[in-house]
């Protein structure tokens, strides 16, 4: 096939006239795969009621894209390297659509959840190509800020997902959420065709496809375990997958020191500037994620906000991430690369922290606050940690560099959801558990005591749950005088449970925020205090 951009940057002698508009192709591309993360936030009610989902059955909607997105991506990134970075982007981008609309014809729990593996496996090829065909496409002088622009997209998405979904959900099924995709793929394609230069690594030796079946065992195998163990309490299945990721694990690392081509440098991890930036994105995503999840729920169930609305007022927190991440690179100079990532974490901790002040009176603004803060710090961390990353690794090796990242981004995010999930669900079943145990169910009799039951076992384990069923038993003579006090209960509950996540998220913010500080060097190989991030990578 001829396409519009076929010579590689590599065999310019110029840089690449239109870098900046193939960058634009690239953001594109990364924002659906970011998107698809966080829109099934705001339709999980309609999904639930439609597919009368269990808490299981929707929590492995949502986690059924995250599982192979986070074990593919860094084996994608080094066959990209191999054959063709803008192939790898273009085949992600095929896949992705394929399982959108596959998603959006689904009609049963099992197919939907197939549909997000599919549209995972997808996004596991398109993330670390878009990062590894910015560093080969932009100069050395210009990649802090097309680095820059890139981080200001993934925050951009987080928030972008839900917005377009709630629009969507005004009047449309669910389904709707995922046939948005499509456009936006086949966009991106005929963009990444026409306007992005090929690009693979000349010097790629045979691909460690023993390592890149380890790196998938142990990451997927891990995901699963948290996110299985979280959730669902330690089962057959979370033991199996825990100690099968353990296994591989410490295989991987055997293969990958002894490997003469290793799928990943793992001597790479132990490297200071390595190991801090990855462990900064990583903990910045895991918050990120994890706020998004639990405000989005206050904003729909608490509050009463609209799928729109609740999209709405989550845009502040990527408008803020993209100013962050414009200001990140420039601090960089000034007061070198530790300090401007721990700051930038420091701020987010704040943001997470101001979350353990809300009540049962809080309205919007506090949470605005919230958002405003932890938006600004991702955006002034994530940015010059990102550029550290890719910085550190061999040409040849930026498809693993890029690999490494958003395996990072995509394995925070899930720890995110998991973990501040965890609690607060734990949370809120302690809330409201002496509120169901006093209702007066003696009350009732025959189907209408057991119709009860069930509805008081539901309230008790969401507050999605105890929403609904305030509905439905809003018109029942006897029942329908629980509904209101059930619904008081389950937002004072939630409102909570709030506290307690904004609390160990903030914990986890300020703690990395230490632990990087003393971590990391104080500048990146190749970048000096005293000058522009973007001068010194020249």
């Amino acid at each position: 096939m001829v396409t519009l951009a076929n010579q590689p940057v590599s065999q310019m002698n110029t840089p690449y006239p239109r870098r900046w508009a193939a960058l634009g192709v690239l953001c594109l591309s990364l924002l659906i795969v970011v998107m698809a993360n966080t829109a099934l936030i705001v339709a999980a009610p309609s999904m639930t009621q439609d597919l009368g989902l269990t808490s299981a059955d929707l929590q492995w909607v949502i986690d059924g894209y995250t599982v192979p997105y986070a074990a593919l991506m860094l084996l994608f990134g080094v066959i990209g390297d191999k054959y063709s970075r803008r192939g790898a982007l273009l085949t992600g981008l095929g896949v992705f659509a394929a399982g959108a609309v596959f998603g959006s014809l689904a009609d049963t729990t099992t197919l939907v959840i197939a549909a997000r593996m599919m549209m995972g496996v997808g996004a596991a090829m398109i993330m670390p190509a878009t990062l590894s065909l910015l560093v080969a496409t932009f100069p050395k002088p210009e990649r802090s800020r097309a680095i820059a622009v890139w981080a200001a997209t993934s925050g951009l998405a987080i928030a972008l997902g839900p917005l377009l979904a709630g629009w969507l959900l005004e009047s449309s099924s669910w389904g709707s959420t995922f046939l948005i995709n499509v456009p936006i793929a086949v966009v991106a394609a005929v963009g990444a065709l026409a306007l992005v230069p090929p690009s693979k690594s000349e010097s790629q030796g045979a691909i460690d496809w023993v390592g890149g079946l380890l790196s998938v065992v142990t990451i997927g195998g891990l995901v699963f375990a948290i996110i299985d163990g979280f959730h669902f309490g330690i089962t057959s299945a979370t033991v199996i997958a825990g100690l099968g990721s353990i296994v591989g694990a410490l295989l991987f690392l055997a293969w990958e020191l002894e490997h003469p081509r290793s799928l990943l440098d793992v001597r790479k991890l132990g490297d200071r500037t390595v190991g801090g930036a990855t462990l900064a994105v990583l903990i910045l995503f895991l918050t990120a994620f994890g706020i998004i999840y639990t405000v989005a729920q206050q904003f729909q169930f608490v509050l009463a906000y609209g799928p729109l609305e609740t999209g709405v007022r989550l845009l502040p927190l990527a408008i803020c991430v993209s100013i962050g991440a414009a200001v990140g690179g420039r601090m960089v100079g000034p007061i070198g690369i530790r300090f401007t990532i721990a700051f930038g974490m420091a701020v987010a901790a704040t943001g997470a922290m101001i979350l353990t002040v809300v009540d049962a009176d809080s309205g919007y603004s506090v949470f605005l606050v919230s958002l405003i803060l932890t938006g600004l710090g991702i955006g002034l961390s994530v940015s010059p940690s990102t550029d550290a990353i890719m910085g550190s690794f061999d040409e040849r090796d930026l498809g693993a560099a890029g690999g490494l990242n958003d395996t990072a981004i995509e394995f925070g995010g899930a720890l995110g959801i998991a973990l501040l999930g965890s609690v607060l669900a734990s949370n809120y079943k302690d809330g409201i558990a002496g509120f169901l145990a006093s209702l007066p169910l003696g009350q009732l009799t025959g189907p209408q005591a057991e119709q009860a039951q069930q509805a008081v076992d539901i309230a008790g384990n969401s507050v999605g749950g105890a929403t609904l069923v305030a509905q439905e038993l809003a018109d029942d003579p006897i029942a329908g005088s629980f509904a209101q006090p059930m619904l008081d209960a389950a937002g004072a509950a939630f409102t909570e449970a709030i506290t307690h996540a904004g609390l160990v998220g903030g914990a986890m913010l300020g703690l990395g925020a230490v632990v990087v500080a003393f971590v990391l060097p104080t500048d990146a190989p190749g970048i000096s205090a005293d000058q522009p991030l973007e001068h010194n990578l020249a």
